[in-house]
């Protein structure tokens, strides 16, 4: 069993928590991500590492409720535990050797953008890093995010915080300008990822995406997270989360996620259902 140490909302819909796990603590990296288990009879979801604190030993993880499992989770209080938290699993984001870096985070893919940003920074690259939400409610981790970059832009849907408009309006004018960085990396949905992908390719600049797809065992073994990069087919828990943006088969990723739609929105009533008789 897990402890949660530490629960913190971050806006409505987004929760943090320190999870005590020591042995993930002394070896997750920047890009990699966990598997847990709420309780034995729970489904398996990834959740990308958003920091660790090795002399407390734990893993702080942030998750958006959006399906029965997250609604469970966020259920959880301080001091209770959760059944399993398995890993590091998959690939750390390669930033040796990187001195100019372009971070993009949309919406809860802030979490898993902010540890990146970080580590970019720690090695003393310089950082860019631009946010993005649909409306001032839904801003999370701003000043840890101006904490680690040299330049930091605040975008929003409606203009409510910050700049009005998607991500990629800065990214462009960046561009346009005849700015260029050893990568982009962009982190979010996949909408979002394939719109910076399709601004940067107009000018050969490198990009990588983190892509988090349906998994189950975090292996590749149940085949569940495959895409299509490049024309193959790679496996994001093993030969992932991050891909050349510019190769991912983003369509077929969406196509893919809409599938499990319909299910996962039945589970999460049956779980919202089930809170609202039990406070009663």
């Amino acid at each position: 069993m897990y402890k949660i140490v530490r629960k913190k909302s971050l806006n409505p819909t987004v929760t943090l928590m320190d999870i005590e796990a020591p042995l993930v603590a002394k070896k997750a990296k920047a890009g990699q991500f966990i598997i847990l288990r709420v309780d034995g009879d729970g489904e398996r979801i990834p959740l990308t590492v958003a920091g660790c604190d090795q002399e407390k030993g734990t893993v702080t993880i942030i998750f958006q409720i959006v399906g029965a499992t997250t609604e469970k989770l966020n259920h959880k209080n301080e001091g209770e535990s959760i059944e399993d938290f398995v890993g590091p699993l998959g690939m750390p984001t390669e930033i040796e050797g990187l001195k100019k870096v372009c971070v993009i985070g949309g919406g809860v893919g802030c979490a898993i953008a902010l540890p990146v940003a970080r580590a970019l920074h720690e090695q003393g690259a310089e950082v860019t890093a631009i946010a993005g939400f649909r409306n001032k409610d839904l801003v999370i981790l701003e000043d840890e995010f101006k904490a680690c970059s040299d330049r930091f832009i605040m975008m929003t849907d409606d203009g409510s915080y910050g700049e009005k408009g998607t991500v990629t309006v800065p990214l462009k004018e960046l561009l346009e300008k005849g700015e260029r960085f050893d990568e982009v990396i962009a982190i979010g949905p996949l909408i979002m990822m394939k719109f910076v992908c399709l601004t940067t390719k107009e000018y050969g600049q490198k990009t990588v995406v983190s892509m988090n797809p349906i998994m189950i065992d975090g292996t590749g073994m149940c085949g569940g997270c495959r895409l299509s990069v490049g024309g193959e087919t790679k496996f994001a828990c093993v030969d992932g989360p991050d891909f050349d943006g510019h190769l991912v088969d983003f369509d077929e990723a969406m196509s893919r996620a809409r599938s499990y739609a319909p299910f996962e929105r039945h589970a999460y009533e049956e779980a919202c259902n089930l809170f609202q008789k039990e406070v009663r």
